[in-house]
């Protein structure tokens, strides 16, 4: 099954004041697993960007002037992301911003599939902070780079987010019955998995010794 994640950055908060998207990535999942397929640009918003924006991302006006504009790469946008469901984090600010592009370039609104993985982390996580560094905390997910948002990291960032959200860490499995051994499928492609932490030989002989005294006590009791 394949998957979108999604990540804008903008000019400012609402496009009821006129702000335009000034970044926008996207990466493509299969069954959670990144496929390297990706969608990525920077964009002229034919507009200023307001100063607490350029505080979160940093992209200067200068730099997005000589940048493509929205309708100039909206064709390959849908293309890509076609009618699979898309992943986002506040998925109603990421949609209220792609809505308006496409509506300023006389194309529909997106009627693909949201999954907001906002309301995905306040439901499993009741009372507790939900940004993204604050679930990159929780799952301890690298995200030292992310000193300024980017569109591009945040969508690498939410795709190891949203495969801990959806409780689906371990890789798929095979047994070979002949030696007893557990194979692991694809391991060139699978990032994300839990740890199996093996006894010491220590650790087992006391455990022995644990067993062995407990029955005789049950035996005799």
């Amino acid at each position: 099954m394949k998957e979108i994640i999604l990540d804008t950055e903008t000019t400012g908060i609402s496009v009821k004041e006129g702000h335009r998207i000034v970044e926008i990535a996207c990466i493509e999942l299969e069954n959670l697993i990144p496929t390297g397929n990706k969608f990525h640009y920077c964009l002229n918003p034919e507009r200023k960007v307001s100063e607490k924006a350029f505080e979160i991302h940093g992209y200067t006006d200068e730099f997005l002037s000589k940048q493509k504009k929205f309708k100039d790469i909206k064709e390959e946008f849908l293309n890509f992301i076609s009618d699979y469901s898309l992943i986002i984090h506040n998925a109603e600010f990421d949609l209220s911003h792609l809505n308006n592009e496409l509506y300023l370039s006389k194309s529909e609104k997106i009627s693909n599939k949201i999954i907001d993985t906002l309301i995905l982390a306040r439901n499993k996580h009741p009372g507790s902070q939900v940004s993204l560094d604050a679930l990159c905390n929780r799952y301890r997910i690298d995200n030292s780079t992310r000193t300024k948002h980017n569109a591009l990291l945040d969508c690498e960032l939410l795709a190891k987010v949203y495969i801990n959200l959806t409780d689906q860490k371990e890789p798929m499995l095979n047994f070979n019955e002949n030696h007893n051994e557990i194979i692991e499928k694809n391991t060139s492609t699978i990032n994300y998995f839990k740890k199996v932490v093996f006894p010491s030989a220590e650790e087992e002989k006391k455990h022995q010794e644990y067993l062995k005294e407990n029955l005789k006590k049950n035996f005799f009791s």
